[in-house]
């Protein structure tokens, strides 16, 4: 062993260590004191420690790669698939929807009232209309129009909050509200989901869509509101086993919350926010009859920039 330097041997037991201070070494022993039979041979290798330390700091590095890939796997998963209700209609089921021929019928909008909760609701049946979104408002004078309401929020620098479709030009690619309506030739359908399934249907198709707030989604509130305080509010809804949508306004100030539980409350089972509650428009019952929907002392002398939700005769 005097020829080997810079070697320390250590007897512990059955087990020879060899410490190298410099280069790695592979030294080969035998366990001395033992019989012939039964002599064991230790191969030690020793590391350099800077080799050592870089081998420790990659799989540190690793370590915080998985952790942080695992995370934001599992935060995208939850901002596409998980939105604290269950979902009545896949994108999938309202494109088959949009597909299908829709029937004609004598277009009109019956209107009823009721109180829930109370919560005093209007209600707008909207039945043999087809769904356009424009620009501009509509004219008073315009017998094709049955009804019209605000759909897409719109900043003050007249940027367009949630995707929205006119003609099938995008003119907002945005996902952050959950609510969506759709609408191609005579079919309307409205839905709760992150995918733009839909969206891509109505570009290819040259329909309308546009996102707004999430009200209710398989008869279920969402577990939080983004807006608060008392106003008019409007909604588009839908109930089980009914192909035609309403149109919903509360002309009472409501909450959010309270506008979403009398809706469930009366049957409604998925919901959508419309902007604008106390816009004055009209809707126009069988044989064109024109109404007042809101308050006419609201509306403004200047037009109001749309985009507007159309409801035409078909």
């Amino acid at each position: 062993m005097s020829d080997i330097d810079n070697i320390k041997q250590i007897e512990k037991k059955d087990e020879i260590r060899l410490i190298s201070d410099e280069n790695p070494v592979v030294t080969t022993g035998v366990v001395e004191g033992t019989p012939a039979s039964t002599t064991e041979h230790v191969t030690v290798i020793n590391v350099h420690p800077q080799r050592r330390w870089a081998w420790v700091i990659a799989s540190a590095l690793v370590a915080l790669l998985v952790v942080f890939g695992a995370f934001f796997a599992i935060k995208q998963w939850n901002y596409y698939h998980n939105y604290g209700v269950s979902v009545s209609v896949t994108p999938e089921q309202n494109i088959a929807k949009l597909k299908r021929r829709v029937k004609p019928c004598t277009p009109e909008v019956v209107m009823t009232t009721d109180s829930v909760l109370g919560v005093q609701l209007n209600f707008y049946e909207l039945k043999g209309l087809k769904a356009t979104i424009e620009l501009d408002e509509p004219a008073i004078t315009d017998k094709n129009v049955y009804l019209y309401s605000r759909c897409a929020d719109i900043s003050r620098e007249r940027k367009f909050l949630g995707s929205l479709v006119i003609g099938g030009k995008v003119y907002s690619d945005d996902q952050s509200r959950l609510g969506y309506f759709g609408a191609v030739d005579s079919a309307m359908v409205i839905g709760i989901s992150r995918f733009e399934d839909v969206r891509d249907y109505c570009v290819e198709h040259e329909g309308y869509y546009f996102r707004q707030f999430m009200m209710l989604s398989c008869g279920e509130l969402p577990s939080k509101f983004y807006l608060h305080g008392k106003v008019e509010r409007r909604a588009i809804g839908r109930k089980e086993g009914n192909d035609n949508l309403f149109y919903i306004e509360a002309p009472n100030p409501e909450t959010m919350y309270d506008f979403a539980d009398a809706m469930r409350e009366y049957g409604f089972v998925d919901a959508i926010y419309i902007t604008g509650g106390k816009t004055s428009s009209y809707y126009r019952t069988r044989g064109g009859v024109q109404h007042v929907v809101g308050d006419t002392a609201q509306r403004p002398r200047n037009p109001i920039p749309g985009p507007w939700l159309v409801f035409r005769k078909q």
